[in-house]
């Protein structure tokens, strides 16, 4: 299969999207890589759907990754008298460590980490942010609120703590169940919710190792203020901007947005765009045009990938928001303000030889009108350091490693392909050329670049460019 973007696009799979043809039908309208939810569905489920996963990824002959999103710490209230109650406007409302069922003064919070963490003046958000309450106090056993916006309080609600750092894991027993599951089967990613500091990467990275790719979910005002040390920890960053939108305001939601994105795109990080981006499309066949615009602000500032979540695992229209998804991405690029646009920001360079060549590889590209750069890659290093540049060219990854192509299904710009390292640099051209050739990326007169370590098939040695005429069989 050929792609021809590059913006890659994620959807998450679920009840809608659980049969081997639906799947297929979804890669083929452009999906590059798929989410399991573990906030949702069994470990069979999650099993069922890896596995054909690999079956269509077998079938279609196409590299294809697969995203583990785990659910974090879910903050909720205990249950009610007849299962809800009413809060009125500017009462006083307590949450304590008494297990008893609540009514309209009170109600069990089975989280005592709370109780030692939240100071006075702080806001509990109730159920999405519909409730507001503001602590007046707080210690061991009981937080005592005043009722800011009421209104029906249920059981089991959710609990948000947007000025509170709560001195406990992002993995929860929970997520470390789905986490041993998830690296079992031999997920390609993983994205860990609720991140506040970037020592949670660390922690799962001390667990996994090199086995995956760790995604910060950024959903916290916390994440905000620890922001580029979060960014350079983990291996790629999603904007989440559901939670993010209930715990800061919504105004600052979009210049959050941008401003993520700009930093991950300075550290050379691949970042996403997630959560309502096409949300009316869960019950209609087409999107707003406000939603059609999010989607097209995102790929109009560079971000690697852009994520559908219940539009595709649960709505009415799966395969028509991709398809909408993918029209919009093309309409985007093959906009001539696109490139000038995104290449507002630009990667820093640290001074390695992989950054030279990757920035080099830009200038080529923008000068001789290259049609496409192959990079050879043992890690995915240097085609992730490539796509950081990104170039007005295809980028090619070849690489050795199943693995590595699955991860490069997510960074902005290149088409993963499996394939055995190169013996010479004659092996190392022709190579190229052909997989260039089978992508529809050779065109007379015009060259491509190829980039490779010597000696071959050691990783982290990215340090030879070169210049190839497809056409001449010639080099420079």
């Amino acid at each position: 299969m050929v792609r021809t973007r590059h913006t890659k696009m994620i959807a998450t799979l679920g009840p809608a999207t659980s049969t081997l043809e639906q799947i297929c039908a979804l890669v083929k309208a452009g999906v590059n890589v798929f989410r399991l939810n573990f906030s949702h569905g069994t470990h069979a489920d999650h099993a069922q759907r890896y596995r054909l996963i690999r079956e269509a990824e077998l079938s279609l002959g196409v590299p294809i990754g697969i995203l583990g999103d785990l659910q974090g710490p879910k903050l909720r209230v205990g249950q009610f008298q007849d299962g809800k109650v009413k809060l009125e406007n500017g009462s006083i409302f307590t949450l304590d460590s008494n297990p008893e069922i609540g009514n309209a003064e009170r109600v069990y919070l089975p989280h005592p980490e709370i109780f030692t963490a939240i100071k006075p003046g702080e806001l509990l958000l109730i159920d999405d942010g519909k409730l507001c309450l503001r602590v007046e106090s707080a210690d061991s056993g009981q937080i005592t609120t005043r009722v800011l916006v009421g209104g029906l309080i249920a059981d089991r609600k959710g609990v948000n703590l947007p000025g509170t750092l709560l001195p406990v894991s992002a993995l929860t027993e929970k997520d470390r169940r789905d986490l041993d599951f998830a690296l079992g089967l031999g997920i390609d990613w993983i994205a860990l919710s609720f991140v506040q500091r970037a020592q949670d990467i660390e922690e799962i990275k001390h667990i996994t190792g090199r086995q995956v790719g760790i995604i910060a979910k950024l959903e916290k005002p916390q994440a905000i203020e620890d922001l580029e040390a979060i960014i350079q920890a983990a291996d790629a960053v999603m904007v989440a901007r559901g939670d993010l939108g209930v715990e800061m305001p919504v105004e600052a939601v979009p210049v959050l947005q941008k401003r993520i994105v700009r930093h991950c795109r300075e550290q050379g990080k691949p970042v996403i765009v997630a959560t309502q981006m096409l949300e009316s499309m869960i019950h209609s066949p087409t999107p707003t045009r406000a939603e059609a615009s999010d989607v097209a602000t995102a790929v109009y500032d560079g971000v690697d990938a852009v994520m559908l979540s219940a539009e595709s695992a649960s709505g009415a229209f799966p395969l028509e928001a991709v398809t909408v998804m993918h029209k919009i991405i093309h309409s985007v690029e093959s906009d001539p303000l696109q490139q000038p646009l995104m290449q507002a920001v630009h990667a820093k360079n640290n001074g390695s030889t992989t950054d030279a060549i990757g920035a080099a590889i830009k200038t080529i590209a923008e000068q001789l009108q290259v049609t496409a750069t192959v990079t050879y890659t043992s890690s995915g290093a240097s085609a992730f350091r490539v796509a950081h540049e990104r170039p007005p060219c295809p980028i090619i990854g070849l690489t050795p490693s199943m693995g590595v192509a699955r991860r490069l299904c997510l960074v902005w710009g290149v088409q993963p392909i499996h394939s055995i390292d190169a013996t010479s640099v004659e092996d190392m051209v022709t190579k190229a050329t052909q997989a260039a050739g089978q992508q529809g990326l050779v065109a007379a007169g015009r060259p491509l670049t190829v980039v490779a370590g010597m000696p071959f098939g050691v990783s982290g040695s990215t340090n030879l460019l070169r210049i190839v005429w497809p056409d001449s069989e010639m080099a420079a």
